[in-house]
């Protein structure tokens, strides 16, 4: 599933195509993708002007000038095709494998007022659309449980071990609940926490101290997740799985792993002779080098 870097990069990707131009067509060729489309969903899109793309988490928010939000997630497999006047295409991101291209899983296109073509393509349909008017996006079911945005001003040590004093689950579960902060998944998680020479097994309840104040864990930490996080979204996103940036080109992050996918490699950290190892947690594989991070 995308990450933020990678949901960031399809906004920006977007952004050319879609803010400031009207939407002059909705065509939707089946009424659900994860979830039942509204019944009124092409009717309250048609003839409206996107006023702005924004990112929240991994969801992207298309605002309207009726004062409703266009609410979007690629889920497993989804992503946004592009075609511009004059035939020039390009997918909104993409993975180190690619996207489908057979337009038969276009299930949602929008045709704008400035010769732009934007289709959804989803093969295992795990992506979900949502009108939700503007006042009330905040109580929005998806929206109101989510934590902090990692890479927002108002994230920092304090709060981090605020939101995990007290937690007996694993650090790395501990990040990837998006109620202590949103966005991060498996492969940022990874390399954040091996910046920041911490175990993904350590008790989340270590970035506070006995008291709740924020340890040297979480000074450490806070500042190792926004800098993979920054790099990532500076070279397009990783091109794992299914991504793609909007120009169609592959990016490039995934050779800047330190320690994702990387198992039986030798630990990149100067002076350190682990080795790099894996194991399943939670469900999902984790990388991490045993010798550094404690």
């Amino acid at each position: 599933m995308p990450e933020l870097p990678e949901v960031e990069t399809v906004r920006r990707g977007l952004i050319p195509a879609m803010e400031g131009v009207r939407i002059a067509r909705v065509i939707a060729h089946r009424n659900d993708l994860r979830f039942p489309l509204q019944t009124d969903f092409v009717a309250r899109l048609g003839g409206r002007v996107v006023t702005g793309l924004g990112r929240r988490a991994k969801y992207l928010l298309a605002d309207l000038d009726s004062g409703d939000v266009l609410l979007m997630h690629l889920g497993m497999s989804g992503s946004f095709r592009v075609a511009m006047e004059g035939g020039q295409e390009a997918t909104p991101g993409v993975f180190h494998h690619p996207r489908s291209e057979s337009r038969t899983h276009d299930h949602v296109v929008f045709e704008m007022d400035n010769g732009a073509v934007i289709s959804f393509n989803d093969p295992r349909r795990f992506g979900y659309m949502k009108i939700v008017a503007r006042a009330d996006l905040e109580a929005e079911p998806f929206l109101k449980a989510l934590g902090p945005e990692p890479l927002g001003n108002e994230f920092d040590a304090a709060m981090l071990a605020q939101a995990c004093a007290g937690k007996a689950t694993s650090l790395k579960a501990a990040l990837l609940d998006q109620r202590v902060v949103a966005g991060l998944g498996n492969i940022y998680v990874c390399e954040a926490l091996y910046r920041a020479h911490l175990s993904p097994k350590r008790r989340a309840s270590t970035l506070a101290s006995r008291t709740g104040a924020q340890s040297e864990h979480a000074e450490r930490l806070v500042p190792a997740i926004r800098t993979v996080l920054n790099a990532a979204i500076e070279a397009g996103g990783s091109s794992l799985r299914d991504h793609r940036q909007t120009t169609g080109e592959l990016g490039y992050f995934q050779h800047s792993f330190q320690v994702y996918d990387r198992e039986g490699e030798p630990c990149r950290t100067r002076g350190c002779k682990g080795t790099v190892k894996r194991f399943t947690q939670n469900g999902r594989s984790t990388f991490w080098c045993p010798s550094c991070q404690k």
